[in-house]
């Protein structure tokens, strides 16, 4: 069954694709859900003139997120939390640092950034040390951002 997705699906597409999925996951969650619809001649006809007039304004925006990448390509963040002292604790975190941690920092940093769109690789840290994490700015617009997470003083 094809479908013309009207919002971002994790792991299936970005709105406006034509996707191609199984019959009952298309007609029973995400035509219901309002995420997509049917792929019709005459709604393939509609989206593409809605995205030739989108492709100028396109443009701009990933000018614009390739500009903040370029920004956080150089960037040093350090997030500190509070460690385990002694020979046993180690290095290890009192809680986790999550996407929401980042994304805080970041924003300190002067980069506004969802947190929906940062992924860490590993997911949850729970030690010291450094990591990276894939920034997703625009569908086309991806950068790995190492940043470092250090004690509390």
């Amino acid at each position: 069954m094809e479908l013309i997705l009207k919002q971002d699906v994790e792991n299936l597409g970005f709105k406006d694709d034509i996707v191609s999925v199984k019959n009952g996951y298309g007609r029973n969650f995400l035509i219901p859900q309002g995420q997509a619809v049917m792929a019709t001649s005459s709604a393939k006809k509609v989206l593409e003139e809605t995205l030739k007039q989108r492709a100028y304004k396109e443009k701009t925006v990933i000018a614009e997120a390739e500009k903040t990448a370029e920004g956080l390509n150089g960037l040093d963040i350090k997030i500190t939390a509070k460690a385990g002292t002694g020979a046993t604790a180690g290095d290890k975190l009192f809680g986790s640092i999550t996407n929401m941690d980042l994304a805080a920092a970041l924003k300190n940093a002067g980069y506004d950034v969802d947190k929906k769109f940062i992924a860490i690789t590993g997911g949850n840290i729970k030690r010291l040390g450094q990591y990276v994490a894939a920034i997703r700015l625009h569908r086309s617009v991806t950068v790995d951002l190492t940043f470092e997470v250090v004690a509390e003083a």
